[in-house]
């Protein structure tokens, strides 16, 4: 069987609930890829050191990149920063000036970028931003906003990934729920949107489950499974 690797967002895709736990069968079943000889490397929206600790723990590639594609972790003390969190905090300081209800979201430390509460406008704070020609990323995750480096995404993140690992996007399988795993799926030959996840999100993958988070990933592997030594 031809090695495979499997680029897996975390929040809303192999978790069970809206506060992060953690779908233990979906999990379960990662682990056995790792174990077949494949890669599954988690693609997340929180911190790389989370979506690292969730490798070692829980048995999968010990790499994540983390932060939407800002910051990728190799090991317990080795980042690379693809992303500049002071850019990200002066369009931050620029949106809570000017609209009401903005406030970050307690999370683990990050270190490429600045998280936020669900609690505003996203298009008006993007229309601020260009009308003051702060060229950031603003994202919704569904779990947060997100304020990254311009180009940066989990796309592009996981490229870094890609070149280290000399990593084909042919061999590359994209597993997500929200608008910022699009750039994701563009760098991956197969991409699979979850239940959950919105229209526009399910029109960008190549392959649509009806199940949502964890029973998504569960399902998406058992139509991939018959699959797999073909792709």
């Amino acid at each position: 069987m031809k090695k495979r690797t499997f680029a897996v967002d975390i929040d809303g895709t192999i978790t069970e609930n809206g506060g992060g736990r953690i779908h233990l069968d979906a999990l379960d079943a990662l682990r056995r890829l790792t174990v077949m000889g494949h890669n599954v490397i988690y693609v997340t929206g929180r911190s790389s050191v989370e979506g690292f600790l969730l490798s070692v723990f829980g048995g999968t590639t010990k790499i994540a990149v983390g932060e939407n594609g800002g910051c990728i972790t190799l090991d317990s003390d080795d980042h690379i920063l693809l992303g500049n969190i002071d850019e990200c905090k002066s369009a931050f300081d620029i949106i809570k000036n000017n609209i009401d209800g903005v406030k970050e979201k307690r999370v683990f430390p990050r270190m490429t970028e600045v998280v936020l509460e669900r609690t505003f406008d996203l298009d008006l704070a993007r229309k601020l931003l260009s009308e003051k020609n702060i060229p950031v990323e603003l994202s919704d995750s569904q779990y947060a906003y997100h304020i990254n480096s311009p180009g940066i995404n989990k796309g592009t993140g996981f490229r870094k990934i890609m070149e280290k690992l000399s990593i084909l996007p042919e061999d590359v399988i994209a597993i997500g729920d929200s608008a910022t795993d699009i750039p994701l799926f563009n760098v991956a030959k197969t991409s699979i949107a979850l239940g959950n996840a919105s229209d526009q999100v399910k029109s960008e993958a190549s392959m649509v489950v009806s199940s949502g988070a964890g029973d998504g990933v569960l399902e998406a592997l058992d139509k991939l499974a018959p699959r797999l030594s073909e792709m």
